[in-house]
């Protein structure tokens, strides 16, 4: 059995090696640059209009924004939320310490290039899942990379067996990385950090923890989507700024440290000692890849992950759901991974030269050290907290991926069975080492951007097409006749034109 488990991490390891390598990265990004000026820059030129129709709207309680009128369907808040649940999470805390040491504080630069140029990814994803989304057996609205696959891409002309080839496989990476990053993953994070808080033996911390999980993750996933999204909306603002706030006081503290801390991130991004040295390249190659790495890991941009949720919006423009999408990014990295990223490089546990832990600790244990040198030991509570909370809502978050996944593939009756499933593995992650099924699902992450990213290029032109019809409509407003693009289907269209707003 050892053997084997060897053998199969040995594999993983090189497929990762692939999946999360410089050649797939360059695709990530490069998707992004390329909806970027395709689009003539749109997430900079409209960053007004995004932010007025987005958070916005919520100080005007415009309708719809805040709560949905439909049933089937959640307001454009809630999806927000459910999607930040899933993207807001230990990558947030753990993931940007690990690419400050493995990277150097540029990484923290690159990372921030990764979010710009991903803003415009998640843009095209959300708008072309609420282009391509259906409604199921049960009136809800089913959406995601799946569907824009099989019926964007599989209705051109050369797609026609690749677009419901590359559904499937889309669906399948969906579910397996739910079972491990966003179910084993997050578990893992929530019984390390009740360790860390309780000083008790941990097998028996670890099954308490695992069968409390259990039941409030029961009573919260089988009660659907709109028991996940009203729940998300409750916590996600809540434990988003609990951290924000807290990170905030500890840079207020340091203050005078946040000059070199931003010198530290540019001087390293671009590297001018050591280019001076005539090893600059191979460190700034460093530098990218790792903050490219971590940015795409923390915001899911390009991995087809949150456009799910997206799509059960009850938007009824595309392009307003793109919107959101863009938020999405901004906040989760830009925001929170800025805000992990400063108090590190602020609070002296790191060198700010090359990134390197002073004590030697990594991921986790390096950003509760920073917290606990700037509040003693509440610092490592509120860390703890903070994880815990995260963790907690990105498992709610995964669990909708991935029964929007299993629908896809098996159909809407069927989805409480991989529910069920899923909230029994919680006990088996809380009380067994599970770090090759981390190690297996980042794989799985990573392999869903594939088939998900050919879809965004391929209909790349169509997302144009709908951005030009809504800046004409609603943006210059110099085209108000023009017939509104809101869905690929005639029934559906006709549906949302009836709509009263």
């Amino acid at each position: 059995m050892a053997d084997f488990t060897q053998t199969v991490a040995s594999v993983n390891d090189a497929v990762n090696g692939v999946v999360w390598g410089v050649p797939a990265l360059v695709l990530l990004i490069g998707t992004g640059v390329l909806m970027t000026v395709l689009t003539r820059f749109f997430q900079f030129r409209r960053f007004g209009h995004m932010w007025s129709n987005t958070i916005g709207g919520l100080f005007r309680k415009e309708k719809g924004i805040r709560h949905s009128g439909d049933r089937h369907s959640i307001s454009q808040f809630q999806s927000l939320c459910t999607a930040l649940s899933a993207t807001i999470g230990t990558g947030n805390i753990a993931g940007v310490a690990y690419a400050i040491t493995m990277g150097g504080p540029g990484a923290v630069f690159w990372m921030w290039v990764a979010a710009i140029v991903g803003m415009m990814t998640n843009y095209s994803e959300n708008v072309l899942g609420i282009f391509f989304r259906r409604r199921n057996e049960k009136g809800e609205w089913s959406g995601g990379a799946m569907y824009y696959l099989k019926d964007g891409v599989g209705k051109m002309k050369y797609g026609r067996v690749v677009g419901p080839v590359l559904a499937v496989l889309f669906s399948v990476f969906a579910i397996l990385a739910s079972f491990g990053i966003g179910n084993m993953g997050q578990v893992a994070s929530i019984t390390e950090s009740i360790n860390t808080l309780i000083p008790a033996d941990a097998g028996t911390v670890n099954l308490v923890t695992g069968l409390v999980l259990i039941l409030l993750l029961a009573l919260v996933i089988l009660g659907g989507l709109k028991r996940i999204a009203t729940t998300n909306e409750r916590v996600v603002p809540f434990m988003a700024v609990f951290f924000i706030i807290g990170s905030l006081i500890i840079i207020m503290m340091n203050i005078s440290r946040v000059p070199a801390a931003f010198g530290a991130i540019f001087a390293g991004a671009f590297n001018f000692k050591s280019a001076a040295g005539g090893v600059g390249g191979a460190v700034i190659a460093q530098a990218m890849t790792w903050g490219f790495k971590r940015g795409v890991f923390s915001n899911e941009a390009g991995l087809g992950s949150s456009v799910m949720v997206h799509s059960a919006s009850n938007v009824k423009e595309p392009v307003v759901q793109g919107l959101w999408g863009i938020f999405e990014v901004f906040a989760d990295t830009l925001i929170v991974c800025t805000c992990t990223a400063l108090v590190i490089l602020t609070t002296g546990v790191v060198d700010l030269e090359t990134g390197a832990s002073i004590s030697g600790a990594s991921k986790l244990g390096l950003a509760t050290e920073a917290f606990t040198k700037s509040f003693g030991t509440f610092g490592g509570i509120f860390l703890a907290v903070a994880v815990c909370l995260f963790a907690f809502t990105t498992i709610l978050g995964w669990s909708y991926y991935g029964s929007k996944a299993w629908e896809y593939l098996f159909g809407t009756k069927s989805t409480l069975a991989y529910k069920i499933v899923f909230i029994a593995m919680v006990i088996v992650s809380a009380t067994m080492n599970v770090s090759l099924a981390i190690d297996l699902s980042d794989t799985f992450n990573g392999l869903m951007a594939i088939p998900n990213l050919i879809g965004v290029v391929c209909l790349s032109g169509l997302v144009v097409r709908i951005t030009k019809n809504y800046s004409a409509r609603k943006i210059r407003k110099d085209q108000p006749e023009l017939e509104p693009m809101y869905s690929a289907f005639p029934e559906i269209q006709k549906e949302q034109e009836a709509r009263e707003d």
